[in-house]
């Protein structure tokens, strides 16, 4: 098992959508694994903030987020 840390300093969707999803694959794999929100990162803190703002791919922050929400996976702030 690995040690992961991930950190969000943009307030875009593509760039927290890529944090999230890597998150949840490390977490999904068995590796301990952290998220850190830093600068503008931290208004994905916002419990009202859209979630399911979708990328050019698709998919959005919530498809990830949710897991990481579940599994309690740790966010510093």
């Amino acid at each position: 098992m690995a040690n992961f840390v991930f950190v969000l300093s943009k307030d875009e969707v593509e760039p927290a959508t890529r944090c999230f999803q890597l998150a949840k694959i490390a977490h999904s794999k068995g590796h301990a694994v952290n998220i850190f929100l830093l600068g503008d990162g931290v208004l994905w803190a916002n419990s009202k903030r859209d979630f399911k703002a979708k990328t050019i791919t698709g998919d959005c922050p919530d498809d990830y987020f949710q897991y990481l929400v579940e599994k309690e996976v740790a966010v510093g702030v």
